[in-house]
């Protein structure tokens, strides 16, 4: 039994069943691993590039973060965020094909798949294995390390995790937060937009109190609300969307009712048990609404479950500092400069993610329990949360707790091509397209904060948009790879060059897996023409993309 297999099978058993997003490494190697391309990131972009790769006849290594690959398609979104379905090609469309249906399989079921078929195109999987570091030669990567010890030798290198790790690693420029509505002419970019979702979510736009004691400033903030205050509308910021877990849910006999978190305070959800109870007219749909005087507060349903209310699953002003590490409380009209490099070292890093996915395991598992079981939500309303439960069949390693945080939104390279609510709108056109994506512009809430509203200080969600496109637009190619002065054999197919509103609606997994075969395929040009990632001859990268059935 390899060293490295005995530590896989002492640390499950050590770990336990608790969900967690990192344990440090304790064993070293020096290997030194040879291939053609290096994919670091198991996530659904991660699986088809090293598939498209491997295909092509190259030597691929597939480097897992965790002991998983799939990303969010194996850790519980499941309710596929499709857009328009005649707009997926390629290995997109093979997966679903072959997992049976486009939506509502299972986590455990896509993963056994992705790992079929990478194992069919013969792709290498290095499980557990977070970056440590690179070095850079003559403007390119020269060599990647693992925290196992490692050393990952390749021609190209393709950074497909959701967080961007590998293209700050290689000092390539990069964003994190939203950019002011000035800096792309954007309707729905910075903050307090005003043509979407002004009245959804918004607490039923009843005078709810932010304060502990109603209407006493003094008494201090309900929890769950920022004390930091908002810019004006259209300044940009430092915040990201709202992170949460895709539960799998069931109502059948045998469900696992909600978990009552390790560490349990029903006061944090002082807000929404005012919320509950402030006007009987608010019907609860425990669904996605729209309609005046409903919210969720919950979605409930069997399969994935998703946030769906003014206070619901998304840990609003929780992941801040879940990208890079840093995050300041500011606002700022003019678009400030990218950034580059990495503020601490990714082992400072990652204990840092640890504790903030912890934080959102305690809300989730705590929010859950708490409409589940406190006296203050209203006895139909708990009644009917309580016919579900956590689905046995999902995540059994894990306690049924999804081991994958949804992680909307990372670090944004900056590349000489940014896509834009332009691009969107079908209003700005590409002639290298890698791909199609077509679901609305969307963003979960960034912020919730106190406003005053009608002459009455109360608490609103900031940062959620969602709007239909026409129909699907095109992806640039310019837009996966850095400039070429920064790094030219690097692709990035998923923390793509765009702006925080085009992410809104590129972010969907399907989407993922398409652009991830592109730069798979792109990755094979490149090393067989011996020309930067950058000089790719896009009528060759057009020509194989067709041949693999993308749709362009």
């Amino acid at each position: 039994m390899s060293v490295l297999l005995l530590f896989d099978l002492t640390f499950s058993f050590l770990s336990g069943s608790k969900p967690f997003y990192y344990r440090p490494s304790q064993i070293r190697s020096n290997d030194l691993v040879n291939c053609d391309i290096a994919v670091y990131g198991g996530t659904p972009a991660g699986v088809t590039a090293a598939i498209q790769a491997s295909r092509m006849g190259r030597t691929v290594i597939l480097l897992s973060f965790n002991k998983h690959v799939g990303g969010l398609t194996s850790g519980g979104l499941t309710d596929t965020d499709l857009g328009q379905k005649n707009s997926i090609g390629g290995l997109a469309a093979e997966f679903y094909q072959r997992v049976g249906r486009l939506t509502d399989f299972g986590a455990a079921e896509a993963e056994e798949l992705f790992v079929t078929m990478l194992n069919e195109a013969g792709v290498r999987i290095l499980y557990d294995r977070p970056l440590d570091s690179v070095t850079i030669e003559d403007g390119k990567i020269a060599k990647l390390f693992v925290e196992t010890g490692e050393v990952i030798h390749a021609k190209m290198f393709i950074d497909a995790t959701y967080e961007g790790d590998l293209l700050a690693a290689a000092n390539v420029s990069y964003r994190v937060g939203r950019e002011p509505s000035t800096a792309f002419g954007e309707s729905l970019g910075g903050q307090w937009q005003k043509v979407s979702w002004k009245n959804v979510y918004q607490f039923c736009r009843l005078p709810i109190s932010p304060f502990i004691v109603p209407g006493d400033p003094t008494s201090g903030l309900l929890p769950e609300i920022s004390p930091h205050p908002p810019g004006d509308p259209g300044d940009g910021d430092y915040r990201v969307q709202a992170y949460n877990f895709r539960m799998s849910l069931s109502n059948a006999e045998g469900k696992i009712p909600f978990p009552k978190p390790a560490v349990y305070d029903a006061g944090r959800y002082a807000l929404l048990a005012r919320f509950l109870n402030f006007d009987h007219r608010v019907k609860w749909r425990l669904n996605y609404t729209t309609d005046h005087m409903t919210d969720g507060p919950v979605r409930m349903r069997n399969g994935d479950s998703n946030n769906a209310g003014s206070f619901s699953s998304d840990y609003v002003d929780g992941a801040h500092r879940w990208p890079d590490g840093t995050f300041e409380p500011t606002s700022f009209a003019e678009l400030p400069p990218p950034r580059r490099g990495l503020p601490m070292s990714f082992r400072e890093l990652y204990v840092l993610r640890e504790k903030i996915f912890q934080s959102h395991v305690n809300y989730q598992q705590g929010l859950m329990y708490f409409l589940a079981n406190d006296p203050q939500v209203p006895k139909n309303l708990q009644s009917r949360v309580r016919q579900f439960g956590l689905d046995p069949k999902e995540f059994r390693e894990t306690n049924n707790w999804p081991h994958q945080l949804y992680v909307r939104e990372g670090r944004r390279m900056v590349s000489d091509y940014v896509m834009t609510e332009a691009n969107c709108r079908s209003e700005r056109l590409v002639k290298d397209s890698i791909g199609l994506a077509s679901y609305a512009m969307d963003s979960h809430f960034c912020q919730r904060v106190v406003v005053e509203e009608n002459g009455v200080t109360t608490v609103r969600n900031e940062g959620g948009f969602g709007q239909d496109l026409a129909k699907p637009y095109s992806i640039s190619y310019r837009s996966i790879v850095p400039k070429i002065e920064e790094c030219t054999n690097l692709l990035v197919p998923l923390c793509l060059s765009a702006s925080h509103v085009a992410f809104g609606s590129i972010r969907m997994e399907p989407v993922f897996m398409i652009m991830g075969q592109s730069a798979g395929a792109a990755a094979c040009i490149a090393i067989a023409d011996e020309v930067p990632v950058q000089a790719v001859n896009y009528e060759k990268l057009r020509a194989q993309l067709v041949a693999a059935k993308q749709k362009l």
